[in-house]
C-alpha cells in the first residue's frame, strides 16, 4: 500500500510542478494534498506541528512570490496598475490560447495591451512594461520552484 501512496502522492506533487507553467492550477493545494493523502493513506504520525508550522509558512511564500514577482516587475519598468492587471491576465489566459508559448507571451501582451490602452503612456513604455512582467514571471517560476522543492524535501525528511 505504502507504494501506491508515493505514487498517488508523486502525481500529486507533478500536477503542482505544472502548475508553474500554468497557473490556473493552484501549485500549493496539490501539494498540501499529496502531504493530507499521504496521511490518509498511511499514517500522520511524523506529521508534527513543526512539520505543519513549516509547510504553513512555505504555503504563504508561495502566495506572496505569485503576487509580489508580477508586482515588483511591472512596477520597477515603470509600469501602472492597468499593466499589472493586463500581465495577470495574460499570464492566466495565454497558456490556454496559445499552448507552451503562451505562458511568456500571454503576460507579456497582456501588460503592453492594458498599459497602452488604459494608461497615458506611449508604446514605448507599454512595451518596457511588457518586459517588466515576463521578468516578473520568470523571476515568480524560478521562486516557486525552489519553494516546491524545499518543502517536498522537508515532507520527506519527516515521513521517512
Amino acid at each position: 500500500m505504502e507504494v501506491v501512496s508515493w505514487i498517488v502522492v508523486s502525481v500529486m506533487f507533478l500536477i503542482a510542478f505544472a502548475g508553474l507553467v500554468y497557473p490556473i492550477i493552484p501549485s500549493a493545494l496539490f501539494i498540501v494534498g499529496g502531504f493530507l493523502l499521504y496521511g490518509f493513506i498511511n499514517t500522520f504520525d511524523n506529521m508534527t506541528l513543526l512539520f505543519w508550522g513549516i509547510q504553513i509558512l512555505f504555503v504563504i511564500l508561495l502566495f506572496a512570490a505569485d503576487t509580489l514577482s508580477n508586482l515588483i516587475g511591472v512596477k520597477k519598468f515603470g509600469g501602472s496598475k492597468a499593466g499589472m492587471w493586463g500581465s495577470t491576465i495574460g499570464l492566466l489566459i495565454g497558456p490556454f490560447v496559445i499552448p507552451v508559448a503562451g505562458i511568456l507571451i500571454g503576460p507579456f501582451l497582456g501588460a503592453v495591451i492594458a498599459e497602452f490602452a488604459f494608461s497615458k503612456s506611449g508604446l514605448k513604455q507599454a512595451f518596457k512594461t511588457g518586459i517588466g512582467s515576463l521578468v516578473g514571471f520568470l523571476t515568480s517560476v524560478v521562486t516557486k520552484g525552489f519553494v516546491l522543492i524545499v518543502m517536498i524535501s522537508v515532507f520527506i525528511f519527516f515521513v521517512k
